[in-house]
Parts: structure tokens; C-alpha cells; sequence
């Protein structure tokens, strides 16, 4: 069962290189509308991430930013810092439903996710090799990078509760799948139980206490975070409804300002 595609197909990630190399002095990034994906190559690199703690990295490490998050690098000439670094944006904006499950920022050891090995040698070897069409490759290879850590993430088993620890359960991501992929259609939670093969009761409790929503509420957040999408696309608000499962514009407007406090018009004006 694939628990990624359907995803990827409506909030694809898409990255921008804009620096390889040594890397020496204050990178500040703040106010930025974009996510961020970090790769220490070799040396040291001291990241401060908002208020946290500042960290001092000395083994070739993932710095992941999903969404638009503060943060600081410092590193001086006697660290011998070398970075590849990326902006990162989801289709659909730093509120869809796939960026707002991750967590703010990860910091990961390169040993710690072996699957991303093979690709982080190649986007090293782009980064400092100095090959023709280096920075579209390397653009293309950290998008794939991102699936690869989202692979990583569903399968560790470590998340807190959301959407990524559902897919993480053999049994719920039954049912999250079918939701993903079929929106439109008016799913009871009997019928997402019978998915997961669980009793009613077991499965609603269990989803709760994954997921961190009820079923219900996944599904309305779910069918809003598509909707949204498609309104910045300049998509028809009555060709949206019919796509996300609701019979009218004025049923999707309710769930809309139900989950976001604001109409489909308002919530586009401000977007």
C-alpha cells in the first residue's frame, strides 16, 4: 500500500538551491515565506533554531525546516563548514495538510537515515563537482531527498500524534488512504473501520489517540486543506465542492468557516 503518492500528488514539494560550499559567518533566516532543508557535508555548524536551545552539529547532518520557521547558522573558518542548502515550498502552502503534519524542524545525523544515503553522495557530488545543469539537478535531488525523509518518518514509528502517525499504523493508514484518495465520498466511520479491519469503537479510539482528531474532523480537515489548494489554483468554488464531497458551494462554505473561521472568499483575500 502506497501512503505517500496520493499525497505528493495533490502537495508536491518543490526545492530551490541557493547555496553550496564553504560556508562561514551568520546565516539568519526569518520572515521568510518558504521551509528550509540544511546539509552539513563535513566540518561543524552551530544552528540556532527560534528559541531553542543552539546546537552544536560536528557530524554531517540534515538541518529540515518543512515550514517557515526562524532560525540561525553560524559557523567561522576554523569549523571548515561545508553546506548545501535549499528553500523549500508545498503545493498549496505552508498550511496544507502535509506540511502542517510534520513537526517544525528536524536534526538528523546523516548515519541516522541510511535510505537517504545514495542521494545525499549524489547531491555532494553535484554540489562540489561543478557538473553542466548542477543546480537542477541539485534542485530536483532534494525534493527527492524530502520524500525519501517522509518514507523515513512514516516508517520509524516515532511521531507525535497527526497524520503521520496514523500512516505510520498499518491498520489506520487503511482508512487514511481511502479518505486521501476518495474525498468526495461520505465516509462513516463503520466504513473506515471495516477498512482497518477493527471494531467500530476500537477504531475510532484508536484514531483519537493516533491521529490526535476524530475520523469526522480528519476527514472535514482533510476535504478543507484540498479546498484551499484548489482556490489558490483560481479553481471554481462549485467545481471544488463537488471535488472535496459536499452538494453545494453553501455546504462547503459552512464546513469551511467551521474549520478556518473564515468563507472560501475571505480565506482566499487573505491568502
Amino acid at each position: 500500500m502506497d501512503r505517500l503518492s496520493t499525497l505528493l500528488s495533490h502537495f508536491g514539494v518543490n526545492a530551490g538551491t541557493f547555496h553550496s560550499g564553504t560556508f562561514c559567518g551568520v546565516a539568519l533566516h526569518e520572515g521568510e515565506p518558504v521551509g528550509h532543508v540544511h546539509l552539513l557535508q563535513a566540518g561543524e555548524l552551530l544552528i540556532k533554531a527560534g528559541n531553542e536551545r543552539e546546537m552544536h552539529l560536528t557530524e554531517p547532518s540534515l538541518i529540515f525546516f518543512p515550514r517557515p520557521f526562524a532560525h540561525r547558522m553560524f559557523a567561522d573558518e576554523a569549523m571548515h563548514s561545508q553546506v548545501v542548502c535549499a528553500t523549500l515550498t508545498f503545493d498549496g502552502g505552508s498550511g496544507n495538510a502535509l506540511a502542517a503534519a510534520l513537526p517544525d524542524y528536524l536534526v538528523l545525523e546523516l548515519t541516522e537515515i541510511p535510505e537517504l544515503a545514495s542521494t545525499v553522495e549524489w547531491l555532494f557530488r553535484e554540489a562540489f563537482e561543478g557538473h553542466c545543469g548542477r543546480m537542477a539537478v541539485m534542485d530536483r535531488l532534494f525534493e527527492l531527498l524530502v520524500i525519501l525523509l517522509l518514507r523515513h518518518l512514516i516508517s520509524s514509528r516515532e511521531q507525535q500524534p497527526g497524520m503521520i502517525a496514523g500512516l505510520a499504523d498499518v491498520r489506520l493508514s487503511r482508512a487514511l488512504n481511502l479518505m486521501h484518495e476518495q474525498p468526495h465520498t461520505p465516509w462513516s466511520v463503520a466504513e473506515l473501520a471495516s477498512v482497518a479491519n477493527m471494531s467500530r469503537a476500537s477504531f475510532a479510539e484508536q484514531f483519537r489517540r493516533v491521529v490526535g482528531q476524530t475520523p469526522a474532523d480528519y476527514l472535514l480537515s482533510w476535504r478543507v486543506s484540498l479546498a484551499q489548494k484548489r482556490l489558490r489554483e483560481g479553481k471554481p468554488i462549485a467545481l471544488i465542492a463537488e471535488e472535496v464531497g459536499y452538494e453545494s458551494p453553501s455546504a462547503l462554505a459552512r464546513a469551511f468557516r467551521r474549520k478556518t473561521g473564515l468563507s472560501p472568499r475571505e480565506w482566499k483575500a487573505g491568502a
